[in-house]
């Protein structure tokens, strides 16, 4: 989808669509490349260049529409590399199963899944049957990492290489809050757009989403702008604190399902006055936030995917993203739970 070049993979990544084992070896370049920059080691290196084979060969023989993002991923003391994988069928019945080595339904030896999961130092999936696969595999150079209680991931607008969408997380003074931001227009500018938001997100003072939203207003004000949303998750108190502008979608999904929309007002992040309002609502235990931008259609449902729900927030973005995303417009998608 986005051609290679020696540049370094920011860390919004790079997505390639994997149609042919020509794109599988660029894949591996790239990931050993990405490897190097962020001095995994020979070792992780080498296991990286394994997964990296397996993931995009298992595309290339089974996949519909086979998709792969290589983005590095970071944490206090040291950094790691990240894959995404997604396709649309024919999926799996038995994702356990089939991570098992031997397991096979090519008349191969059956250990590319189960080689992928060795390796990983976290691995996590869903498949359905007819709806295809998500797979997230990460190489750490020591150690698995912690879970995470909130992820997501962009995508760019079909023809450019970088998405004016984007999100971060940070938790300041105790106060977990997710950003998501969609700079105006496409390509480089909006990139930008959304690059300042994030900056200033998380050097912003702690303070509920209200006021966070304002100081990026004004931090922002040198760019083109962006429609942007903060939420605070507080299960202590029960609540989800949320202040938005401009077309950045926000639900809670309930354990049961169901969802309930949270109100972002018009506005520009940046630009003119913006009205800035803070609402609460109830957060009961099992809840999961989903936000996205408007390169997301908000007609999915989290029932229709059996036992999705129970995966990780990444898992989930990822799924939502590849059968809710649209091509047209650059897309994100964040999934936030206490």
């Amino acid at each position: 989808m986005v051609p290679v070049t020696g540049d370094a993979v920011a860390d919004r990544g790079v997505w390639f669509r994997v149609e042919s084992s020509s794109t599988g070896s660029t894949v591996r370049r790239a990931t050993e490349r990405l490897a190097g920059e962020l001095e995994l080691g020979e070792a992780r290196t080498a296991d990286l260049a394994i997964v990296a084979a397996e993931l995009t060969s298992n595309l290339v023989k089974h996949a519909e529409d086979g998709m792969l993002l290589l983005r590095p991923v970071r944490r206090q003391r040291d950094a790691g590399v990240e894959l995404v994988v997604m396709d649309s069928g024919p999926g799996m019945a038995d994702l356990t199963l089939s991570s098992r080595d031997g397991h096979s339904t090519a008349g191969t030896l059956g250990i590319g899944l189960g080689a992928i999961v060795r390796q990983a130092s976290w691995f996590d999936g869903y498949s359905l049957p007819g709806r295809g696969t998500v797979l997230t595999v990460q190489l750490w150079p020591s150690g698995p990492p912690e879970p995470d209680w909130a992820a997501g991931l962009t995508r760019p607008i079909t023809g450019e290489a970088v998405s004016g969408d984007g999100f971060a997380v940070r938790v300041a003074e105790g106060r977990r809050q997710v950003l998501t931001s969609d700079g105006l227009g496409h390509g480089p500018l909006a990139s930008a757009a959304t690059d300042a938001a994030i900056a200033a997100f998380h050097a912003a003072p702690a303070g509920p989403p209200g006021v966070v939203v304002q100081h990026l207003h004004r931090a922002m004000s040198h760019t083109r702008g962006a429609a942007l949303a903060v939420a605070e998750l507080d299960p202590t108190a029960g609540v989800v604190r949320f202040a938005g502008l401009g077309n950045i979608a926000a639900h809670l999904v309930a354990p049961d399902a169901r969802r309930r929309g949270l109100v972002s007002l018009p506005g520009i992040a940046g630009h003119q006055r913006p009205t800035v309002r803070e609402y609460d609502y109830p957060f009961e235990p099992g809840t999961q936030l989903v936000m996205h931008s408007d390169g997301v259609s908000d007609r999915w449902q989290l029932d229709d995917y059996p036992g999705l729900a129970e995966r990780s927030p990444l898992v989930v973005a990822a799924t939502l993203l590849r059968d809710a995303g649209v091509r047209r417009d650059d897309a994100c998608v964040v999934v936030a739970r206490a």
